[in-house]
């Protein structure tokens, strides 16, 4: 077997191993520990800490601050060995095909030319690899072609690998559900699933906790261990490398980019699959468990009603009187399950909990992504808070939802059913002329509108909504 390539019991139980290699090897194929990452030893701090630092790039990515680094048309055709390419608006990427080396603890990747194509000089990059290119929290990978004089006194390998190399980053805004998926997990699809599991990762900025979270995604990616590149002290040679993660938009993938044509319905489909979850032919639960019983799916005794997970938040834009939300939504027809998801919580049984569910309901913001786990024609409710937020809302979600063939469904709160009126008042610009704060930059809004704001639904004005979504799922 391979030097790293994980077992067929390790694969199949979804176990994820990093391989540890701080001492350089003195022979080809030499053998490493394999060390599988042990939750126990994840602090609920560092899963759970989120710097307010960190929560001000985030809604400034949110706020669209990057001008136009979120949408990018630029086609990537056959690039010439080695290459790195600069072009596209969100992110870099390096491409090395032939006698590729990575050095781990230098944070470097060298291309030797063949000797009928080295020339006098080199060429050097200097990338970030993730999938956003202006993300300051990223520290940048050294590319470099050899010159003629330098491919004669490159550094040896010390372990020889027979499959392609990604090299990327985990760090930057994760431990933020939208942010995992979107700057890591849905790029990280796109630039390595058409290898079919047959493809090493080395990551930079290695998070022990998002390994272990995402394990059953990054164990079906790659059949091989995660190496801790930071630390590895080697010189592995792959015939191909992949600095960098593709990335088409926020939290999307446009199917003309990719190898095989991929959607943001296929990575849905992917993520299912992998969670062990219903396949997609069943209907959505209460209709399925009630297709069997007699007068229809709403009348008999004894019949299942929809079930809506209400998600809250813990820190911001959080829902306030949660408890009349939940008889208002049992009120309306449905069964109810209140969560407030963690950094830590296990997806494995989570998304089983998800998919149980008919709808999805939350504030915008990161919980909503869990809608990967719905089933196609469940529901995805959004309460817009308030702040002009609706574009935000139908960018980040709304669009992604409806690509994956779920009912999209938003509610915008009035001013008088956000927190900031009971704060500052009716007659205070935050609430009375959103769009006057907006005029004044990313940062007063993200003030009021992303950081200061809760919600307290009027249950009474939010009761067509919950009849509008029974509806739907009714149809």
């Amino acid at each position: 077997m391979e030097n790293g390539k994980k077992d067929e019991a390790a694969k199949t139980m979804g176990q994820v191993r990093i391989e540890d290699k701080n001492v350089p090897g003195t022979e080809m194929n030499k053998t490493t520990d394999n060390v599988q990452t042990n939750r126990t030893d994840l602090s609920s701090q560092t899963v759970n800490e989120a710097s307010d630092r960190m929560e001000e790039e985030l809604i400034r990515q949110e706020l669209g601050q990057d001008g136009d680094k979120n949408e990018s048309n630029v086609k990537h055709g056959a690039p010439p060995k080695p290459v790195c390419d600069l072009s596209d608006p969100r992110y870099d990427i390096c491409e090395i095909s032939g006698d590729a080396r990575a050095i781990g603890v230098n944070r470097t990747i060298l291309y030797v030319p063949p000797t009928a194509e080295r020339g006098a000089d080199g060429q050097e990059w200097a990338i970030k690899d993730q999938s956003r290119k202006y993300l300051e929290y990223i520290e940048k990978v050294k590319v470099k072609t050899l010159s003629a004089a330098e491919s004669l006194v490159a550094p040896e390998c010390t372990s020889q690998h027979a499959v392609p190399a990604v090299v990327f980053a985990m760090n930057g805004l994760t431990s933020n559900p939208w942010h995992d998926f979107s700057d890591v997990i849905v790029p990280l699809f796109i630039t390595a699933r058409a290898y079919d599991g047959e493809v090493q990762f080395l990551v930079t900025d290695l998070q022990p906790w998002f390994v272990d979270k995402y394990r059953l995604i990054l164990a079906n990616l790659s059949r091989y261990d995660i190496v801790d590149f930071n630390k590895d002290a080697g010189v592995r040679c792959h015939p191909r490398i992949v600095v960098g993660l593709r990335s088409h938009r926020d939290l999307g993938i446009d199917p003309a980019r990719t190898p095989r044509n991929y959607t943001l319905l296929d990575f849905r489909m992917y993520i299912r699959d992998i969670f062990s979850l219903p396949p997609d032919g069943l209907g959505i639960p209460y209709k399925e468990a009630n297709k069997n019983a007699s007068g229809g799916v709403d009348g008999g005794t004894g019949k299942r009603k929809p079930r809506l997970m209400l998600i809250n938040r813990g820190r911001n834009r959080k829902f306030v009187n949660i408890p009349e939300i939940s008889a208002a939504v049992q009120a309306a027809g449905f069964e109810v399950v209140v969560v407030e998801p963690r950094r830590d919580l296990r997806l494995e049984e989570f998304s089983k909990a998800v998919d149980s569910c008919d709808v999805l309901m939350g504030a915008h913001g990161a919980g909503l992504t869990n809608f990967f786990f719905l089933r196609t024609d469940a529901a995805m409710l959004q309460v817009v808070p308030w702040g002009h937020m609706e574009h935000s809302a139908m960018i980040f979600y709304g669009v992604q939802a409806k690509e994956m063939r779920l009912r999209d469904v938003e509610y915008s709160i009035t001013a008088e059913e956000s927190t900031l009126y009971e704060k500052y008042g009716k007659d205070h610009p935050a609430v009375s002329d959103p769009e006057s704060i907006h005029k004044q930059g990313w940062q007063l809004g993200m003030k009021y509108y992303w950081l200061e704001q809760d919600i307290r639904l009027n249950v009474t004005r939010f009761a067509p909504t919950l009849h509008q979504v029974l509806r739907t799922l009714q149809e």
